[in-house]
């Protein structure tokens, strides 16, 4: 079995997950998978993102209800294929953690995937400019640990190629050390750090992603 993949700073705090990780690497080709195969192995988590996946996810999708606890965050940004040509109809997934730094699980989901991945997840197609949008709160840190605020994303090409990219960080946090950046920035997808803006009601923040960088065997989905 290869070893867990640098996930951007959250390997630490998920080292208690390790067993649990081996079986669903072990199960990525089942048949939640359809017929999108998962590249850029190891991936952490690969089969999650299909679970529970609407058939049509909008360009516009709300991660946060408006009633989560946190200061509110607008991420958006533009996808494109390696040439710079904006590409529509792909599929971002994010998960993150509340305003407290814990993902908020439903214990009823028979998933153990899911349940890892909590409540605050969803998906946005990109529209016909290769926009997307993520409506959120700004996540936390783990507790007690000096873990940066992150968001995980997964690109699904469909019938091509899912895989992870570099989560997003945020310039701002005092978390994100120089030497933290450094170690998160693999370049997966594009830089996953990102510099918010406050506006009046929260944050926005912009993370484009260029499809396929630096994942291994990326197959070169055609649009």
């Amino acid at each position: 079995m290869p070893p867990t993949p640098p996930r951007a700073l959250g390997l630490a705090a998920d080292i208690a997950r390790i067993p649990a990780l081996f079986l669903l690497l072990a199960t990525c080709s089942r048949a939640d998978a359809g017929t999108t195969p998962v590249v850029g192995l190891p991936c952490e988590d690969c089969e999650v993102p299909l679970i529970g996946m609407p058939a049509q996810p909008p360009a516009v999708a709300r991660l946060a209800p408006e009633e989560e606890p946190g200061e509110r965050l607008r991420l958006t940004g533009r996808v494109t294929d390696a040439q710079g040509r904006p590409r529509p109809g792909v599929i971002v997934y994010a998960h993150q953690t509340n305003q407290r730094g814990v993902y908020p699980g439903e214990k009823s989901d028979a998933d153990p995937g899911t349940r890892r991945h909590g409540r605050l997840r969803a998906w946005a197609t990109t529209d016909a400019d290769g926009n997307y949008t993520f409506l959120s709160i700004r996540p936390g840190s783990y507790p007690g640990t000096r873990m940066p605020q992150h968001i995980h994303l997964y690109v699904i090409e469909s019938d091509c190629a899912l895989y992870y990219i570099d989560d997003v960080l945020f310039r701002d946090d005092p978390r994100l050390t120089p030497a933290a950046a450094r170690k998160a920035d693999q370049g997966r997808g594009g830089s996953g750090i990102v510099m918010p803006e406050r506006v009046a009601d929260g944050w926005r923040a912009r993370r484009d992603i260029v499809l396929g960088r630096h994942i291994p065997d990326y197959p070169g989905c055609a649009p």
